[in-house]
């Protein structure tokens, strides 16, 4: 009976600070939970499994508790890989690399391949100048310990190239994994009528203050808004409402284990960031026929939002624009984009790199 030889990447380890809802964890365990179907093994070393995802938790997965989401914490657990022993460490967003870097720094010739994904824009313009600079500085180190970079569209790899400074063969175009109703999932409360509909963490980066002071200027004094997500901003947030007067049309009632059903009842989507990578929600109401708006937040909105039957891109600071482009979806009668099913299989499509990797490794 011929013996089972493990794939090159046979153990994967991954990481996060928590699990509160943020989108580069959910696709991260959305990815992991494929690799294991396959038959790998994943690690995830996890400062602190409070949160809403932690009900997205596939079975299977090993998880290494810090007790500690600080990023410190994460920095300090990187000491630790070389007991785990990864075939593989993927990188699952921006926000991480700095661990990856400590990886690297720590172990040297024996660490790991590392892969890391873009997770959010690489060009920031509403950085100072001095930010800016310092951002462009660290982004041009990404080269000395990512053995390769995963951009989700083509765009955002030759933003990686161009900002990164990194040679083209260590770019690989891999898109999350299309996002799946999630059995069982409690729908929250929907507005009464029509409702523009927001997902993402209640956070500077994304703007929704831009959506709510966008609400009384619309034609349609009786649409809602509903933003599902939590952070930071709620209390602000919540403040704006009251005093704009719109407690009875704005609803933010928290994290969602399924966006998709809220998204595909609503009449259309909008994302009003100041930046992003590529936002997974433009893709996900599209994929349910909802038509979206969406400030150009990064190289990406426009590749996902291709056509003018899709939805509309404005300009970040356009307020103007944004009013525009949600009244043009709230007429009524407006013809809902057919929905927009994705292609390819990324999960294998990452395994693929990670075997490649592990093998020029082992040779």
């Amino acid at each position: 009976m011929p013996q089972h030889i493990p794939p090159p990447a046979n153990h994967i380890l991954s990481f996060a600070q928590s699990l509160r809802g943020g989108g580069v964890e959910r696709a991260m365990l959305r990815m992991a939970a494929g690799w294991l179907d396959v038959g790998r093994r994943v690690t995830l070393v996890l400062g602190s499994r409070e949160g809403p995802l932690a009900g997205e938790l596939p079975p299977g997965l090993d998880i290494v508790a810090l007790h500690d989401a600080r990023y410190r914490a994460m920095i300090a657990a990187a000491g630790d890989v070389r007991a785990m022993a990864p075939d593989i460490l993927f990188c699952p967003g921006n926000h991480y690399t700095g661990v990856a870097a400590a990886i690297r720094l720590r172990l040297g010739g024996s660490s790991p391949p590392i892969v890391g994904k873009i997770s959010n824009a690489l060009v920031r313009p509403e950085l100072g100048r001095a930010a800016a600079w310092g951002y462009r500085r660290w982004l041009r180190l990404h080269p000395r310990f990512l053995d390769q970079v995963v951009a989700m569209t083509p765009a955002m790899a030759a933003e990686a190239v161009a900002e990164m400074k990194i040679t083209p063969d260590r770019v690989s175009v891999i898109a999350n994994p299309a996002a799946r109703l999630v059995p069982g999932a409690v729908l929250p409360p929907l507005p009464p009528g029509r409702y523009i509909a927001g997902v993402g963490r209640l956070e500077p980066q994304k703007r929704w203050d831009r959506v709510i002071a966008a609400l009384p200027h619309l034609a349609d004094k009786a649409v809602s808004l509903l933003i599902l997500g939590e952070g930071s901003l709620r209390g602000a947030l919540e403040a704006q409402v009251a005093a704009l007067g719109l407690e009875n049309r704005v609803f933010l009632p928290g994290h969602a284990a399924d966006p998709l059903p809220v998204l595909e009842r609503a009449t259309v989507a909008v994302l009003a960031s100041d930046f992003e990578g590529v936002p997974g929600v433009l893709r996900e109401a599209l994929s349910v026929g909802t038509p979206v708006v969406s400030t150009d937040s990064s190289v990406a909105v426009r590749e996902i939002v291709h056509l003018p039957a899709l939805g509309t891109v404005v300009a970040r600071d356009d307020a103007g624009a944004l009013v525009a482009a949600l009244d043009g979806w709230l007429t009524p009668g407006r013809t809902r984009p057919a929905p927009q099913i994705a292609s390819g299989d990324p999960v294998r499509d990452y395994l693929a790199l990670f075997d490649r990797l592990a093998a020029q490794r082992i040779r």
